[in-house]
């Protein structure tokens, strides 16, 4: 009974997160599916054939992605978000949102977006956090000054995290992708990228 326990317990913990995975990624497939199928079917008539919606919606995603990087059609943009940026409540949601996804944007991938190890004078403890920002001169008064970092630490289960303002000689960048350190965090470090496909003993 015990063995059997254990390997349901294994099968369970190989299937979940291909089992979340998957179904995410149909309910967001089905739903882009279902909302192209309303704009194009009008259009297309008897040519319509399901899957064509979704082959549009993600042709519309990749032709928007490339006019919002045209300089002129980004400021028109910014004209667009106006009433999602000045709106109570609205402001708040969509501004972390724009914020979040901006901060994985390709646009700010290099020195500002780093994996770093952060490790105060005197200390054997190592934190692992993301450089948020490179220099604090243009912060409101009241910050210490000096050649400071800011430094996110993400806490286990994406529960949470911390921003602390360090300076610079505390933090030694790690040659790590940003996602992959991200998806580290999720689940505490537990193992690594070689472990994670191992059942557990």
């Amino acid at each position: 009974m015990k063995h059997l326990t254990q390997y349901f317990l294994r099968g369970l913990l190989t299937a979940l997160p291909v089992g979340l995975t998957v179904y995410v990624l149909a309910l967001f497939l089905g739903w882009m599916e279902n909302l192209s199928a309303r704009l194009a079917r009008p259009l297309l008539g008897e040519a319509y054939v399901p899957g064509l919606g979704l082959a549009l919606g993600i042709a519309a995603i990749v032709l928007l992605g490339f006019l919002v990087s045209q300089p002129f059609l980004a400021r028109l943009l910014s004209l667009l978000e106006l009433p999602f940026t000045n709106l109570p409540v609205v402001k708040n949601i969509y501004g972390s949102l724009k914020d979040f996804a901006d901060f994985f944007s390709p646009k700010k991938s290099g020195a500002q977006q780093a994996v770093v190890a952060l490790k105060p004078p005197g200390q054997e403890m190592e934190l692992v956090g993301l450089i948020t920002r490179s220099q604090v001169d243009d912060l409101p008064a009241g910050f210490t000054p000096g050649d400071r970092v800011a430094v996110y630490l993400p806490m286990g289960y994406m529960i949470g995290g911390y921003t602390v303002f360090v300076p610079r000689a505390w933090v030694r960048v790690i040659d790590m992708p940003v996602e992959e350190a991200m998806r580290a965090s999720l689940f505490a470090w537990m193992g690594n990228a070689e472990d994670s496909t191992r059942p557990p003993r």
